[in-house]
């Protein structure tokens, strides 16, 4: 009995140190990330990375905040399309998921064979932009920017998945007592589905949040800009500049054009809301991980 209870003691400490190592590497590329976005370009240059920040200084920050006015409109822009195209896409996920996970769904097959059918072709990039543009007339509207993800395939084949797994009988009962399918689908289905909601509704603002394509392609106006096209655009000017040094044609110090700093600043600028958002998603998101793992 001691012998158990030692073993057993020894296992916990062997796990727990296990998870601990795991742990500080994952801790130790985003403080080497805050160190690097701190540190003075002459000195990354010529000493290489660091945990701990060389030179200190905020120029890759002041450099990035030069108009802090279109930054924080950017934020605002990505805060929105995030949030509304967040919640508008989870509710047409789920709602396409659903009918394709009824056995008794009549179009069950054909649909779901569409759904995937996606996933191998599209109709390519010049009719999807004509589409846009001149038939829908979404270019320069903020619409654009949520509308082409609002349904991903690949999340809707997960959540049928998911649903599928939910106990015929319970639907059942909810038909015997008069419920509507609408009634069943929000009342019943979505409450037992808060771990894959939680799963796929984190993978669908993370889709909306990191895009910069979009905007890329059909954004002109700069009110419309989102985040991360902002900060592409900001290393881009970065990278032409340090281009145009190297070439001569340009004379500017090393370390008053920040590059590897700028972009380490812009990971944490980026970044930073998600790191926020996903405790909130963390009670659901290890069950949720399961989604798609059993087959139907």
């Amino acid at each position: 009995m001691i012998e158990n209870k030692s073993s057993q003691l020894i296992s916990k400490i062997i796990i727990h140190i296990v998870l601990m190592i795991f742990a500080i590497l994952c801790i130790i590329p985003i403080i080497a990330i805050i160190s690097i976005s701190l540190s003075n370009e002459t000195d990354i240059a010529l000493k290489g990375y660091s945990l701990i920040p060389r030179g200190l200084t905020t120029r890759a920050y002041s450099i990035i905040f030069k108009n802090p006015k279109q930054i924080l409109n950017s934020y605002l822009v990505s805060i929105t399309i995030t949030a509304v195209g967040g919640a508008l896409g989870l509710l047409v996920t789920s709602l396409i998921a659903y009918p394709l996970s009824r056995k008794d769904f009549i179009y069950k097959k054909k649909l779901t064979f569409y759904v995937f059918f996606t996933l191998l072709f599209n109709g390519g990039l010049v009719p999807w932009y004509i589409v846009i543009t001149r038939y829908l007339h979404l270019q320069n509207t903020i619409w654009v920017l949520i509308l082409p993800y609002i349904a991903i395939p690949w999340y809707i084949l997960l959540l049928r998945t998911y649903f599928s797994k939910i106990p015929k009988s319970i639907i059942e009962s909810a038909k015997i007592d008069g419920s509507s399918e609408f009634g069943t689908f929000f009342k019943i289905v979505l409450p037992l589905s808060k771990p894959a909601l939680a799963t796929i509704g984190l993978f669908i603002i993370l889709h909306y949040w990191n895009d910069w394509w979009l905007s890329l392609l059909y954004i002109e106006k700069e009110k419309l800009i989102p985040l991360q096209y902002m900060l592409y655009r900001i290393m881009n000017n970065i990278q032409f500049l340090t281009t145009q040094m190297q070439t001569g044609a340009v004379t500017v110090k090393v370390g008053d054009l920040p590059n590897e700093s700028a972009r380490m600043a812009m990971c944490i600028i980026a970044a930073g809301p998600m790191l926020f958002l996903f405790p909130f998603f963390q009670k659901y998101f290890v069950k949720g991980l399961t989604v798609g793992a059993v087959k139907e």
